[in-house]
């Protein structure tokens, strides 16, 4: 049986190739990907740059910027708070791998652009979008990612922390995080109340980020029990798990154009998870995806589809940015100082 080495190594020559087959897919002039959306486009950015911080490869940061520097022409917002969540996190991950400062001072203005939408309407929290119709899980848990990211980033800071702890409790006290302790999409605008949405997976992900960044800014270990309790719900749930797998409720009928992305910004932050708390069995859970992907769900240029239990159907940047964030949720830390030892020593600088 190969040892924790071999099986780590692995895991990043299988990082690499995914990442290789997502640049190719890549559109320099535009610095998107013409196969998914904008906000698909913004976790593409991410898998790349988490591509970086864990295997230490710089391959792709030259694309990175030109993203930035085509597209920063309205800051990466529009009437969708979780698209600008998306796109300051990208940043702030641009920010740890490159120590540039532009890309936190872009995350900033995202953060703040986002809170402009945040009111007293069912107690508290962000709206979706613009037109403020609809409260729901992922603007809110995208906002507390960001939001505390940020605060671990600049020194002195009180403001970020203060509306990431006010939008968490917020959160935590809406009723979307079910007696399952999984998370519902979001709130009836009328009652306020839990709507029973689908328990998308990016929903029972993005949480955990956040969780590992406000509890890194507090020392509040109670955040990281919570976080696990539900990170044990989702990967123990035989609906979203069917035969061990992992598998969006929509892979049955059509997930559309978002559904492919969902998969992946889940692992993603359940390996942040599992950073901070190793020796949980979530390890485990990361690596039996990854293996079931690349043996069932790949084809012979390493680009995957949407069913990691298979058969693979077919390749867009979605859902290669996925199944990066797969690999890499698995691959093998650089022996280089730690991203927090980073942040802090440019903070004295």
């Amino acid at each position: 049986m190969p040892d924790r080495a071999d099986a780590s190594a692995h895991a990043t020559k299988r990082a690499d190739a995914a990442a290789a087959a997502l640049m190719e897919m890549y559109d320099s002039d535009t610095g998107l990907w013409p196969s998914t959306g904008w906000w698909n486009a913004a976790n593409a950015v991410t898998a790349l740059l988490d591509h970086s911080a864990q295997t230490g490869s710089r391959a792709y940061l030259d694309e990175v910027d030109v993203t930035f520097e085509k597209n920063e022409q309205d800051d990466f917002t529009n009437e969708y708070m979780d698209d600008t969540g998306w796109w300051g996190l990208a940043w702030v991950r641009a920010y740890d791998v490159t120590g540039d400062r532009k890309y936190l001072e872009m995350a900033q203005r995202d953060a703040d652009y986002m809170y402009s939408f945040r009111d007293d309407h069912c107690g508290g929290g962000i709206w979706w979008r613009s037109d403020k119709t609809y409260k729901n899980a992922i603007t809110n848990e995208l906002f507390v990612k960001l939001s505390a990211s940020l605060h671990n980033r600049i020194p002195g800071d009180t403001v970020y922390l203060e509306r990431a702890a006010e939008v968490w409790d917020w959160f935590e006290a809406s009723g979307m995080i079910n007696d399952d302790h999984l998370v519902n999409d979001g709130l009836d605008d009328e009652t306020c109340a839990n709507n029973g949405g689908v328990t998308w997976t990016y929903n029972q992900g993005v949480i955990l980020g956040g969780l590992v960044e406000v509890s890194r800014a507090t020392g509040d270990a109670s955040l990281l029990r919570r976080a696990t309790q539900i990170a044990d719900a989702a990967t123990s749930s035989a609906s979203l798990n069917p035969g061990g797998v992992l598998t969006e409720p929509c892979e049955a009928d059509d997930c559309g154009a978002d559904g492919p992305s969902f998969k992946g910004i889940f692992v993603r932050n359940l390996g942040e998870l599992e950073r901070a708390l190793p020796g949980t069995r979530f390890r485990g859970y990361l690596m039996t995806q990854a293996r079931t992907a690349y043996a069932n769900d790949r084809d012979d240029h390493d680009r995957y589809g949407l069913h990691w239990a298979g058969p693979f159907d077919t390749a867009d940047g979605a859902r290669q940015q996925s199944a990066l964030d797969l690999m890499v949720a698995t691959a093998a830390r650089p022996p280089t100082t730690s991203s927090a030892s980073r942040v802090a020593a440019r903070g004295s600088s």
